[in-house]
């Protein structure tokens, strides 16, 4: 099959929910002034790179250790939700631990901040609905728009204000939250 316009449309939009780079734009400023600078396209291309691999070997893994890619879905939709709860409702369920090191270009801005749990739990879950190409085609877009923030963040920090960021949160997670119970309720029924 070739590529589905809507399927990459879907699948970016997902991605770039739970990445959520705007919505972490105060984080990478604070990295910077933490580490000194920041590596816009080492991070960006470790975390594309770190992506495309677990979409590819992902599905292996879970098979090496008895998990079919259904309920991989399941239990990512149910991370999906959560991620989608702490950006509607401004909670912190998942706390990350902060980190000084000079390394901050890939730990923790490529892997875990953009490259993580939630972004590599979502991939297995698209793969069990969407094409693998419109899947690969997704996580470029995203990965290019991650650099574009990565290297403009403190400009967009300026332009959009932290009450902007707040509600681009807070759409993107009711977005993210629709998804979750669309994954859940598509894959659940394979279980049953």
């Amino acid at each position: 099959m070739g590529l589905n316009f809507q399927e990459i449309l879907t699948a970016f939009m997902v991605l770039f929910a739970v990445i959520d780079i705007i919505g972490n734009i105060p984080i990478v400023i604070d990295l910077r002034k933490k580490a000194g600078h920041i590596q816009s396209e080492k991070a960006s291309l470790i975390a594309g790179a770190i992506m495309i691999v677990f979409l590819f070997l992902g599905q292996s893994i879970l098979k090496l250790i008895g998990i079919d890619v259904n309920s991989f879905a399941v239990a990512g939709s149910l991370i999906l939700f959560f991620i989608a709860l702490e950006m509607i409702l401004g909670i912190t369920l998942y706390k990350e631990e902060a980190n000084n090191s000079v390394t901050a270009t890939v730990f923790p801005l490529a892997f875990p901040l953009i490259a993580g749990p939630g972004s590599l739990t979502t991939l297995l879950s698209l793969r069990a609905e969407f094409e693998m190409q419109n899947i690969i085609v997704a996580i470029i877009l995203n990965v290019i728009l991650i650099f574009i923030v990565l290297k403009t963040s403190a400009r967009i920090e300026r332009i959009i204000g932290s009450n902007g960021i707040n509600i681009i949160r807070k759409v993107f997670g009711v977005v993210l939250l629709a998804i979750a119970v669309k994954l859940f309720t598509t894959n659940i029924k394979f279980l049953l």
